[in-house]
This record gives C-alpha cells, structure tokens and sequence, in this order.
C-alpha cells in the first residue's frame, strides 16, 4: 500500500530531513567517488560557489555526508568522467549530465541574447577566441592576454574573460577542466555525446524539471520563500503555480502540511517512506537513524539552508550567510556554518583553512540559547570528530581552537580527544 501522509508534526518534519538528507548520522556514506554520485541522486543540484575559505560549497555539502571525502571525486565525476556538469540551475549548480537536455533553456535564452548583444559587438574577439580553441585545445582567459575591459553584469571585466563566460553561457563553450577555481574552456561537442547535445526536450518541460529540482533539493520547499529559491523555475508565480500543479497531478510531488508553519510543504513522492520513517523514530524516542548522533558542519548553501525562512520556523534557527554583509554590520562572522546534531541545529562555527600554516583555525563557534555542549552526553566527541574530517579534508596537520573564557572547558575536553 501506498504511504498516505497529510499532516506532519515539527518534531517529524525535522526528523526527516536530516534522514532524507543523508546526515543521519552525518559522513556515513562510504569513502568512495561512488559516493558523491548517491548524494546526487538524492538532491539532484549541488550550488557551486567558488569561495574556498573553509572548502568550496559543494565540497562541504559533500563532506558533511561522505566519510574521508575529497574533491578529487567530485573532479572526477565533473571534468573526466563527465557524468556531472556545471550549469545554471537555482545560480551556477552542479547537475548530472544525462539531465542536460532538461537544462538547455538557459544555453538557448543566453544564446538568444547574447547573438543581439555581446556577440555582435564583439564579433572579432568571439571569432578569435572560437578559433584559438579550435585549433589549440582548451584554454585559460589568462592565456590570451590583457584586454580592455567592458562593462559586464555587476562590475567592468575584462573583455576576453566576459566573451569567454557568454560563450559558455550560450551552450557554445563548456568547461573542459578548472585551475584552481579559474575555469578552462573548450568547445561542448568535445565535452559531450553528440546525441545528447542533439536530444531537444519542450520548454515547459525543461521548467518543470527545474521546478522538481527544487523540491528533490529541499525536501520540504513550500510555494514562497526567498526569491533565489526559484530563480529560473518558472518565468512568474503563476507559471510556478501550474507547473506545481502537474508535478502534483502527476504524483511527483505530495503536499503535507507542517505543525505550527503556514501553508503547504511538498515531498518528493519517492521519499514517503522516510517521511513514515521519521515518524516512527520520533514516536519511539529513538536518535535519527537508530544510530548514536554525530555532528555536521553545514554548507552555507546545502540544500537543507536553502529555505532560511523554513529553518527559522521548523528549527527555530536564524541563518543569515555573512559573507556579503560588510563586516561592521555582521551578528557572527565572514563564513560561519551551521552546527548540526542530532536533528537540531545547535550553534554555529567559522572554519578557516590556512594552507600556508597548515591549519585549521577555528575563528569563531556560537552556541544556541538553552543549548550546553558539555550537558549533552557524547556531544564533544561527536563535534570532535567533525573536526577532524574537516581538518583532513583539507589536507592540514594542526587544529587551532578558540582560547576565549567562555570556551575553555568545552575546548579542553575536545583537545583532549583530538590529542588521542
């Protein structure tokens, strides 16, 4: 029989999430490249930020539910194997490949703008760059050499870098590789099949994909929320709103209602079952999984902080990301993630990666009111252990933990485990 769920309680809600989130517990997926594939599957869009202060957004995403992850994987999977490509979907995301053809509307309205624009007005540069990697293989914006800049998006660019970025806007270009973060083109016939370059899909279909995208991604989205949560979903509410109502139609999504959160919420259909399951751990007082509770650090951009408003009202936990609000004016710190045990999001911390100095400092670490980390047993060698992933991950030799008053004896007690 079906599962048949219309109404959830918050304690259930939260349960579920992080169970269809894969953080319960938290890094429990193998140490393999597989790995990261399995989280694909279940969130269908990583968003691609390229701020390394902690590690690139994706690669927390992913660390937070794989054992010993590396980027190397998830470089694999993008620039060998090809089975996850970079393209626009809720901003620059990470999407598998053999969904291309439900992503295409962003190549084609870019290419229909750019053709009347940029391209136009450029026309020998375009030309030229097009024939440098035609001939000469994939290439670096630096390797071409300084140009004049021109007034691109939020901020005057270089002209060689912005023709090279409408490119691959456009569907023209693809990126083969990155540097670092600096990205290296080439043409798209060479990067996929030409099947799938040639394989065309309805436009409304491609934004109903784009709708579902966001309910796989978040869990639990409603209808509202902050504007980036559906940007290029849907052209307006209305066509949000019809596209919504075939994926319900259709028995994609579910609508449940939330205890005490107005409004509807929708579940992927497929992860009912969890939702059932969520309810029966919480009925039996058992932790998340059945399994002895860990510690997650979280993305600025996981998909489970997607929805600020939703944590705000389901978890009682106010997550605004810093990193653009001018540091005068900021309540926490520059890259400051949230702290996640058990189901409860407990404090926050600002970890920074100093490779010169082989370490990983630890700037600052918040506590939520009512929340003691010494009162909850296992507490410190669960947030111990999410540490040190951290610190392997990115490939350093010393912790630096906080030395403030208030922190002393917590701190103590996880140098004392981080010591063994």
């Amino acid at each position: 029989m079906p599962v048949q769920i219309s109404h959830v309680d918050r304690a259930v809600a939260r349960r579920f999430l992080v169970l269809r989130h894969l953080l319960a517990p938290p890094r429990a997926l193998p140490a393999e490249p597989e790995s990261v594939l399995r989280v694909m599957d279940r969130v269908g869009s990583l968003q691609f930020d390229p701020l390394e202060i902690a590690g690139r957004n994706h690669d927390l995403v992913l660390l937070a539910r794989i054992a010993g992850y590396r980027r190397e994987w998830t470089d694999r999977w993008l620039y060998q194997d090809r089975v996850l490509y970079e393209t626009y979907n809720k901003q620059l995301s990470i999407v598998p490949t053999a969904e291309l053809p439900w992503y295409r509307l962003t190549w084609d309205r870019n290419h229909a703008e750019h053709s009347g624009g940029s391209f136009d007005e450029h026309a020998p540069l375009v030309e030229e760059l097009l024939a440098r990697i035609r001939d000469g293989g994939p290439l670096l914006p630096r390797d071409v050499g300084p140009r004049a800049a021109i007034e691109w998006y939020w901020r005057p660019t270089n002209q060689v870098r912005a023709i090279l970025e409408a490119l691959s806007e456009s569907g023209i270009l693809g990126i083969a590789r990155r540097e670092g973060n600096l990205r290296v083109y080439d043409l798209v016939e060479r990067l996929f099949p030409a099947e799938l370059l040639a394989q065309r899909v309805p436009e409304w279909e491609q934004r109903r994909h784009r709708l579902l995208s966001r309910y796989r991604g978040g869990g639990l989205l409603g209808t509202g929320g902050q504007s980036e949560l559906w940007y290029g979903s849907g052209r307006n509410a209305a066509e949000r709103a019809a596209l919504r109502a075939e994926l319900v139609a259709d028995g994609e999504i579910v609508p449940v209602t939330v205890e005490g959160i107005k409004g509807e919420r929708f579940v992927v259909a497929s992860e009912l079952p969890i939702l059932e399951r969520a309810g029966h751990e919480v009925a039996a007082g058992e932790p998340p999984a059945g399994v002895d509770p860990g510690v997650a650090f979280l993305a600025p951009l996981d998909p489970l902080c997607w929805d600020r408003d939703l944590l705000r009202r389901l978890f009682d936990f106010d997550y605004v990301w810093e990193v653009y609000v001018p540091a005068a004016k900021r309540r926490w710190g520059y890259y400051v993630l949230p702290i996640l045990y058990e189901d409860r999001l407990v404090g926050r911390i600002e970890p920074r990666i100093e490779r010169r100095a082989e370490t990983l400092r630890i700037a600052g670490l918040w506590w939520e009111d009512g929340f003691d980390p010494l009162a909850a047993d296992g507490f410190a060698a669960a947030f111990a252990a999410a540490v040190a992933a951290h610190r392997d991950f990115g490939g350093m030799r010393r912790v630096a933990l906080p030395r403030t008053v208030r922190h002393r004896p917590f701190l103590t007690k996880v140098r004392a485990i981080l010591g063994r």
